[in-house]
Formats: structure tokens, C-alpha cells, sequence
């Protein structure tokens, strides 16, 4: 089952001084560097202080797990070679996005003269998981499906309380916040077919609104050049292992719902204004939230969903080879430490300081990574 429902990850990580943990616009410099170690596999993104990692073709979690954990580490010992380290959080504790300067390539500069502002508050930076699924036709199913959970991905990565300079925002995901000034973002509404979901796209490309589907930004999408199901909504959550947990549960939902889809059976499909409520609360409240089941008419907690939404998936895991990633996220669920954002919040309260709240963030990043070999 698992090579059916290939694994591509894509990870936005900080660059920041491994002294004072403030961002460092450094991405020339590493892309020409990195690029004999990882070619393709690393690409600026809309910040200088910002870069991309990302994954080949991966067919399962093990696979995953193991050529990711490497390639962060090869990462790593390349940014230590000019003082610098990585951090994996939504947003940076202390930084002001108008201190930082926009990558000087023509792709950002075009974004830029578009979006003004928008753009230049965009330092926020997300995990992207795509699982491969056969056929746009059932890739529109299953997306109309997938989109209910999108707020206990959120939930799980939750990662960014602070912004504009060490602003505790009350949130726990306020890079949900400033993506959310994106034009075409946020939850998409169900399309009945892939024909009337293309239709949407060529409509705004023939009316001059967008040049292709990559500038259709929603929570989810499908993809428009591979045939993966792209899962948008997460913060870069603080650890590695919370990282591949998030892969593995959205291969695992992906795979429940296409073994349903294959015996002629779907899940309901909710409107995009009830799944926007459970994502305010996960926003919000991340694992802490309460949500509205408005299948069965009735609230409970973000954790009691969660574990309900393992257990619906529960029958794949052993097939797919992600029943350690399960666990894992079944013991997050009752681990008092909680998401990145309540370690950066119980951090911050104990001490009032953003230095230590940073380099907690460049510890977590690093957890279980600096034993890798780097070769």
C-alpha cells in the first residue's frame, strides 16, 4: 500500500546566527554552497534569511525518516560552516518582516510588485506534504474529504505565538494569520469534479488573474503539474519527529479515504465556513481548542478528535509502515510539553526572554538530528 501513496515533503526553515539566534539573509550564499551537496533539493523561498529543503520522491515513512533526517543534517553542518543554524518554526519569535530584505530573484521581485505589502509580511514559514494519488478525478474526491481535518493539522503543528518583534499574540499559530491576507488561500470550496475545478483555474488564467495553478495557494491543493494531493496548512512544527508524524498521518487519511473511495464509500464533506471555524479554534487554541463535530452535532476537544481521527486510521498504519508515527502522535496528545508553541509560551512566561525561547527553537530543530553522519 505505501508505495501507492508516495511521500514528497517540503520544509521552510530559518536561518539565524548561532550566536544571537537573530535571522541572517544569507540564502546566496548557501545555495551556492549547497548546491554540489543537495542540487535541486534546495531553493530560496520569499525571504533572504529563509530556505527550502525538500524531498525526492519518497515511497514510504521509513524511507522518509531516514533520507530527511539526513538531509536536515547535511544542512545543518553547511549553515555551521558560516556561523549560522537552522530553526523550524512558523514564525520568529523577535524578528520585524520589514527588517528583512526579499530574495533578489525575478519570481519574488514579480510577487512583490504585485502584492506589495502582503508580500513583504509574509515572514512565516510552512511545512508542504504531498501524497501521490492516481488520477485527478479521485484526487478531487478525496480533497473534498481531507479538507475536514485540516484544522487538527494545524492544531498539531501549531508553532508560531510570537510576532512583529516579540509580540505574544495570544495564538498558537499567527502564521495562520498573516498567510491568511493571501489572495486565494484558506479553505477551497468543493468542486464536484476535477472538470469543474479546472474550469475555476482556466477562468482566472484566461481572465489575466493568475498565470497557471501555482498561484492557487489554498490549505490544500492539488498540485498542478505532479499528481499529489498537497497538504498546505502546517506551521513548520518544532521538532523533526513531529515533522514525519505530520507526513505519516496525511499518507494515512490520504490512504483510508482512497481504500473507501475504491469500495464506494466517501466521509461527508463539509462546507468551507464550518471547516474555517475548527481552523480559527486550532489557530487559536492549537491542541487546546474545542471543535464543533458538525457531522454529529456536538463539541469536543481538539485532543479527543485527534485520537478519533487516529482511530479511523488506524487499519492502515501497519500496511503503510507509519505505526510509529501513530504512537507518537497519540502520545503527544496527553505529553503535558505539548505542540512548539506551548514549549515557546510556557518558556517565555517562566523567563521573559525571547534569546531563550530562540534557542530552545534551534534545540528543538535539532532534537534527535545531530547524531546523523554527514557525509
Amino acid at each position: 500500500m505505501a508505495t501507492r501513496y508516495t511521500i514528497g515533503i517540503e520544509e521552510e526553515f530559518q536561518m539565524v546566527d548561532r550566536c544571537t539566534g537573530q535571522l541572517r539573509p544569507c540564502i546566496q550564499t548557501i545555495l551556492e554552497k549547497g548546491a554540489p551537496i543537495f542540487g535541486e533539493h534546495l531553493k530560496p523561498e520569499q525571504h533572504r534569511c529563509m530556505v527550502e529543503l525538500i524531498s525526492d520522491i519518497l515511497p514510504d515513512i521509513p524511507t522518509a525518516r531516514r533520507e530527511m533526517k539526513a538531509r536536515r543534517a547535511k544542512l545543518a553542518r553547511l549553515l555551521e560552516t558560516e556561523g549560522l543554524a537552522l530553526v523550524s518554526a512558523g514564525t520568529h519569535p523577535a524578528a520585524y518582516s520589514r527588517e528583512q530584505p526579499v530574495t533578489p530573484f525575478e519570481r519574488y521581485a514579480k510577487l512583490e510588485a504585485e502584492y506589495q505589502d502582503v508580500t513583504r509580511n509574509h515572514l512565516i514559514f510552512g511545512l508542504h506534504i504531498h501524497i501521490g494519488v492516481e488520477g485527478r478525478e479521485r484526487e478531487v474526491v478525496l480533497m473534498n474529504q481531507l479538507r475536514s481535518w485540516l484544522p487538527h493539522l494545524l492544531a498539531i503543528s501549531s508553532n508560531s505565538p510570537f510576532w512583529a518583534g516579540g509580540q505574544l499574540t495570544g495564538l498558537k499559530s499567527y502564521r495562520s494569520v498573516v498567510w491568511n491576507t493571501t489572495v486565494r488561500s484558506g479553505i477551497p470550496e468543493v468542486f464536484p469534479s476535477w472538470r469543474d475545478l479546472d474550469a475555476s483555474i482556466q477562468t482566472l488564467v484566461q481572465l489575466g488573474c493568475i498565470d497557471d495553478g501555482k498561484k492557487i495557494w489554498w490549505d490544500i491543493r492539488l498540485h498542478p503539474t505532479y499528481p499529489t494531493i498537497e497538504f498546505r496548512v502546517c506551521d513548520m512544527p518544532a521538532t523533526f519527529d513531529d515533522m514525519i508524524a505530520l507526513a505519516a498521518l496525511c499518507q494515512a487519511l490520504v490512504a483510508k479515504l482512497d481504500w473507501l473511495y475504491q469500495r464506494g464509500t466517501t466521509t461527508p464533506v463539509l462546507p468551507a465556513y464550518f471547516i474555517e471555524e475548527n481552523k480559527w479554534r486550532a489557530m487559536r487554541w492549537g491542541l487546546d481548542a474545542e471543535v464543533c463535530d458538525f457531522v454529529r452535532n456536538r463539541r469536543l476537544s481538539m485532543r479527543q478528535s485527534i485520537d478519533e481521527l487516529l482511530d479511523f486510521v488506524d487499519d492502515v498504519a501497519e500496511d503503510l509502515g507509519s505505526r510509529k508515527e501513530m504512537a507518537y502522535l497519540r502520545a503527544l496528545l496527553t505529553d503535558p510539553s505539548g505542540t512548539g508553541a506551548d514549549r515557546q509560551i510556557a518558556l517565555y512566561q517562566q523567563t521573559g526572554s525571547l534569546d531563550a525561547v530562540i534557542h530552545l527553537l534551534m534545540q528543538l530543530t535539532m532534537q534527535g538530528i545531530s547524531g546523523e553522519i554527514l557525509v
